[in-house]
């Protein structure tokens, strides 16, 4: 999985660097109160839709109620999800998307942990599935290091997501 560093030149970024970008900014609107996660899917250089982790629509979220279950009970990263009221920043940015926008398209995501700053941001086995399923071509995420990983996604089926 080839992993690339952050231009340190002036010259302008390239384009996964901006996007990568963009959607660390989208993450600042995340109301998870444990880990903040944004996401762009861009097609043709050009944003398609965003997306940030949070309650679905008309759902308190874990701002309004000043607690993370998930959180309280110490569970680590990537497992017990079914008792998060979130629905994840890939999620959100793929349901916002037309089919001919994610036919093809890149999806980039950015996370950050509460208190540490950014992290590995590798999308969970669910959000792999959803974006196989959107036939999303590229996936660029985040590596905890101001560095980011790309990937096809098709590789993720050799692995049996």
């Amino acid at each position: 999985m080839p992993r690339k560093k952050k231009s340190k030149s002036n010259l302008r970024p390239g384009w996964d660097e901006y996007f990568i970008g963009i959607a660390k900014a989208v993450s600042t609107r995340a109301t998870c109160l444990r880990r903040r996660y944004g996401a762009v899917i861009a097609k043709d250089n050009i944003i398609v839709s965003t997306g940030y982790n949070g309650a679905p629509a008309g759902m308190e979220d874990c701002l309004e109620v000043g607690k993370c279950t998930r959180k309280e009970l110490q569970i680590p990263h990537g497992e017990r999800y079914e008792l998060c009221h979130s629905v994840h920043a890939e999620a959100n940015a793929i349901i916002r998307a037309s089919v001919d926008e994610l036919m093809g398209s890149t999806i980039y995501i950015s996370g950050a942990d509460d208190g540490i700053g950014e992290c590995h941001s590798e999308p969970c086995m669910m959000c792999k599935r959803m974006i196989l399923n959107a036939k999303i071509q590229r996936v660029v995420y985040s590596d905890g290091d101001r560095g980011f990983h790309v990937i096809d996604p098709m590789e993720w089926l050799k692995k049996r997501v």
